[in-house]
């Protein structure tokens, strides 16, 4: 369910039994949290939290983050305060775990819902998508070429 609504109007059958195979694995390891509503026995929403190992700063000496991920909710239930209801969920889970710092991406409509509980835009977040090295290719550093930069896959 989760990997399937992940992207509901971009349908992609590749995508979604990797998710879902990440997400049970995740869960397994205690790095994934999700919550789920249901109506007469059918999914109607939902919303996880992923546990980041961050690493202690001197601003939160706290070593994890998590990230708000996969929140939905069926167009037929929005707007009745069942996405608020999930991202409490998230956030209680967080504050369980000792989380102190969560971040998000989201969509314009689903703005207020975050600013509403607390969440605040960071103008110092930048993010670049990096293409895969394809298996058994090795890259170097051009600046300092006599050091090998991944000469192995990472497991």
């Amino acid at each position: 369910m989760i990997a399937f609504h992940r992207y509901p109007d971009e349908p992609d059958a590749a995508e979604r039994p990797l998710y879902a195979a990440w997400v049970e694995e995740a869960i397994g390891r205690g790095i994934y949290v999700g919550f789920l509503l249901e109506s007469a026995g059918a999914v109607i929403a939902g919303a996880g939290l992923t546990l980041l190992e961050w690493g202690p700063t001197r601003a939160d000496p706290q070593p994890y983050r998590a990230r708000l991920v996969n929140v939905w909710t069926h167009p037929a239930w929005r707007r009745q305060g069942n996405a608020r209801a999930l991202v409490q969920a998230c956030l209680d889970a967080a504050q369980e775990r000792g989380v102190t710092r969560l971040s998000l991406g989201t969509t314009d409509p689903g703005r207020p819902l975050y600013e509403g509980l607390g969440f605040r835009a960071s103008p110092t977040e930048m993010t670049v998508n990096l293409v895969a090295p394809s298996p058994g290719s090795r890259r170097d550093c051009k600046a300092c070429p006599d050091v090998p930069f991944m000469p192995e896959p990472l497991p």
